[in-house]
């Protein structure tokens, strides 16, 4: 049974931002991990997008002010195992990533209790998404964009500029 207290630090922190994509969640990008209380103190596990995310202290102090809001005084831990994967991201935040011009990641594993069982991961040659106008006919124009964790694609067919989140 999840405590009161757990219950209502997931709540408070439902809605901390990605502090470089502020239109989607830590939880809905599947960052924020665990809220677990031992005797009575409150833990608050999260995971980067990769290990060297520059955004992680941002993150903490985010999740910290979050709850000192609401007087409440947690440890925050970062973990990197089991490692973060575009799967965690929630079918909302992928919609809110699309409005916001960011095509989502294309799944690349599956989770099934401790095991993980990974799936093919989208063929270079694969077409991504534009989400300004739907088309397929896109390129990439850099691996790397304005984060490690996105490449930079442009449209052919509406001529934008788009970021897509690389699934990892």
């Amino acid at each position: 049974m999840v405590s009161s207290a757990v219950q209502r630090t997931w709540e408070l922190l439902e809605n901390v931002p990605d502090p470089e994509i502020p239109v989607v969640s830590i939880r809905e990008l599947g960052i924020l991990r665990e809220v677990n209380e031992h005797g009575g103190a409150i833990e608050v596990v999260i995971t980067p997008t990769y290990s060297g995310c520059p955004a992680m202290g941002q993150i903490e102090d985010d999740v910290r002010a979050a709850l000192a809001a609401h007087e409440i005084n947690a440890t925050v831990v970062t973990r990197l195992a089991p490692a973060w994967t575009t799967d965690w991201i929630t079918e909302a935040a992928r919609e809110k990533l699309r409005a916001f011009g960011i095509s989502p990641p294309l799944g690349t594993q599956s989770h099934t209790g401790n095991v993980v069982r990974f799936a093919a991961r989208a063929p270079s040659h694969e077409s991504i998404a534009c989400p300004h106008c739907g088309s397929l006919d896109t390129t990439e124009t850099s691996h790397f964009s304005s984060t490690a964790c996105k490449a930079l694609y442009k449209c052919l067919a509406c001529r934008e500029p788009f970021d897509y989140f690389k699934p990892h």
